[in-house]
């Protein structure tokens, strides 16, 4: 906790760095076509390693290098935030692989320009930052537990990952500042763009439902049937296999003997396999006041700033009270208005000499100056820890249910393959002898449910993985076990059409809803245009028209959807013309603007300024993006990525098997 509080950390800059520099970095990922194909490194561990450019970079040349660990950590936070398939890591370790390869280029580049991002820098936009407000409430720095709490919880990752990356994505802030900091765009462009995005239209519009146009659709019988047998293929198996399944089951009341008893000799050789995990790291609580000294004083601040120091220690000795004059002298923001206290914090975590003079001290006991890397601090002692491990008898009450759910299940296990063993010479007479009860289903489906159990769906994926006929075999019921056989399996087979009529004729109707549904609009289209009038032309077509609001380019409008969608063509038309028939996937529209609004002079003076950042942010995005993919064609061109050779990619059911490295 000191290093942050003493020091105007690296934090805020780092969650401030990360939004811009996702941002940049999903930018660049997203606009730069693949690269590399190049030398294995010949290590397992190490995905690809990145030079200078051309054959001196090569020999002498400070490298980059990308861990494989890296790569899979951005892929699994990729696949997460995106909800993607497990199946998908191999694809998306290849995408984040190339991300990070060309962070790396863009981060020698901004260190050539001396770009370089220092603590200093990093502190100040931690307090000043988006996320200032979270790391500095008030000014006032949360504490080193609840900021580490922070960033695993935010940001899955350590707090030194944390700082590390968010420094680098600073720089990478810097660098597309330097890169794009000459453009500009011109008072018109800023006038015409908030024109278009202010504009608003007004119109009226009838709608086609492709659901209304179902329900017109009314096949015979024999127009049923003859669909029916014309996509014979389509129907071959749309009755699902079934299985009827044999079986009994049990849960922990009906184990012999009862429910299995956790002995005082379990719980001492679980206490003994599992030490580690109870052993508590030294800690200490204090109070302190520092009188901060920052990095690179001469040594004149720092005679200045120990002088201070000693006159507050003076105060101390002379009986006057801590924290009172922690309040009025220290300067750790993130405990001065709590008298000088500090939560209880493990020494590792704390600066060495600090910790060191903490711990000499007995609680009550203050110290004298002590120097640390953040300056003169005087340091009281409340308590301390010495490393050691918790007693049995302090972890007994957590090791009980581990091991009660331990045994209970080893022993269900075992008790379900040994009434499985039994029944080999007859399910009833197995279950009779234990007292269980013997069921049979009907045929059911692989994602069927079977009545009388918590939870069947084990059984049923192992019953159809299990042939007719084969040994009883065992699945967890989530209440226990059941033991089961197969007794018969109906294969998947086409249905009869009596049976499947309501079936087939929903799949009649969406077949011919889409031209149904496309002639008639373009029939409404023809006779609007004619009379000029698309109300005139619904009436006569029986279709209910209906009036939108004004409404702008990022509006919503019912049964229309967005309007960023087929209706922005209204924006386009001038007022009183009839659009083409728009097909939206649900429905067919036809519409005609009554009214038009621009901007006012006025709004588009009020909204100048905004709309100004907001185009030179796109053109900014667009100049790096172009600037980011020249530099990775030179790198490439000059052979300085050398990218290991990456195992193949499963394949996807429907795509090419493709090598994770290409």
């Amino acid at each position: 906790m000191i290093r942050i509080l003493q020091q105007d950390n690296r934090v805020t800059k780092a969650i401030f760095a990360v939004v811009i520099g996702a941002a940049i970095l999903t930018m660049v990922i997203t606009l730069v076509p693949g690269i590399f194909d190049n030398d294995t490194t010949g290590n397992s561990a190490v995905y690809a390693t990145v030079h200078a450019p051309g054959y001196f970079g090569r020999l002498a040349g400070d490298s980059k290098t990308i861990t494989v660990e890296e790569v899979n950590r951005a892929a699994q936070q990729q696949l997460q935030q995106q909800k993607l398939p497990a199946f998908l890591l191999p694809y998306m370790m290849e995408r984040a692989g190339q991300g990070l390869i060309e962070r790396k280029i863009l981060e020698r580049e901004a260190d050539k320009l001396g770009l370089s991002v220092s603590d200093a820098d990093l502190a100040r936009e931690l307090k000043t930052g988006p996320l200032g407000q979270y790391i500095f409430p008030n000014g006032t720095f949360i504490g080193d537990d609840k900021y580490i709490d922070f960033v695993q919880s935010a940001f899955q990752m350590s707090v030194a990952d944390f700082e590390r990356d968010l420094k680098a994505d600073l720089e990478m802030q810097r660098l597309m500042a330097l890169i794009t900091g000459g453009l500009t765009v011109s008072d018109t462009a800023v006038r015409d763009a908030f024109r278009e995005a202010g504009t608003k239209v007004q119109f009226n519009y009838a709608v086609i439902s492709a659901v209304d146009v179902k329900k017109t659709i009314n096949p015979s019988d024999a127009e049923l049937e003859a669909f029916f047998k014309q996509n014979g293929a389509r129907y071959a198996t749309a009755v699902p296999e079934t299985r009827k399944i044999e079986f009994f089951a049990f849960d922990p009341s009906n184990l012999p003997g009862g429910k299995p008893k956790v002995t005082d000799a379990d719980v001492q050789a679980y206490y003994n396999a599992h030490q580690k995990e109870y052993t508590v790291e030294e800690q200490v609580q204090t109070r302190h006041i520092l009188i901060p000294v920052p990095a690179g004083s001469n040594a004149a601040t720092d005679s200045a700033a120990k002088a201070k120091a000693q006159d507050v220690l003076n105060q101390v000795k002379a009986g006057g009270n801590f924290a009172d004059l922690a309040k009025k002298y220290s300067e750790d923001p993130g405990s001065k208005d709590k008298g000088g206290e500090l939560p209880m914090i493990p020494t590792s975590g704390l600066d060495q000499a600090y910790a060191k003079a903490a711990m000499a001290l007995n609680p009550g006991q203050t110290s004298d100056l002590v120097k640390s890397q953040f300056g003169y601090h005087i340091i009281q002692t409340i308590k301390k820890d010495s490393a050691h491990t918790k007693s049995i008898a302090e972890v007994k009450d957590t090791i009980m249910p581990a091991l009660e759910q331990q045994k209970s299940a080893s022993t269900q296990q075992n008790f379900a393959q040994q009434l499985a063993a039994e029944a080999k010479s007859g399910m009833q007479k197995t279950a009779d002898a234990h007292g269980l009860k013997l069921v049979t289903t009907d045929y059911v489906a692989k994602d069927g449910v079977i009545g009388s159990l918590a939870d069947g769906s084990g059984v049923l994926a192992q019953a159809f993985s299990t042939a007719k006929g084969a040994p009883p075999a065992t699945a967890s019921t989530g209440e226990g076990y059941a033991v089961f056989v197969v007794d018969d399996v109906k294969a998947a087979h086409a249905p009869d059409f009596a049976s499947f009529k309501p079936t087939v004729l929903n799949d009649f109707r969406d077949q011919n809803a889409p031209t149904i549904l496309n002639n008639q609009l373009t029939k409404l289209a023809d006779r609007a245009k004619v009379l000029n009038d698309l109300k005139k032309a619904a009436d006569e077509a029986k279709i209910p028209l209906k009036s939108s609001e004004f409404v702008t380019r990022d509006g919503q409008v019912p049964e229309v959807g967005s309007m960023a969608g087929p209706a922005s063509v209204a924006f386009t038309m001038p007022k009183g013309s009839i659009s083409a028939p728009l097909n939206t996937g649900q429905s067919g529209i036809l519409l005609q603007v009554i009214d038009k609004q621009e901007p006012t002079a006025d709004e588009i003076a009020q909204n100048f300024t905004a709309t100004r950042e907001r185009l030179l942010g796109s053109e900014r995005q667009e100049l790096f993006a172009v600037y980011a993919e020249t530099l990775m064609n030179k790198y490439e061109k000059s052979g300085a990525i050398a990218l290991a050779k990456q195992p193949t990619a499963p394949a996807i059911p429907g795509a090419p098997a493709t090598p994770a490295g290409k």
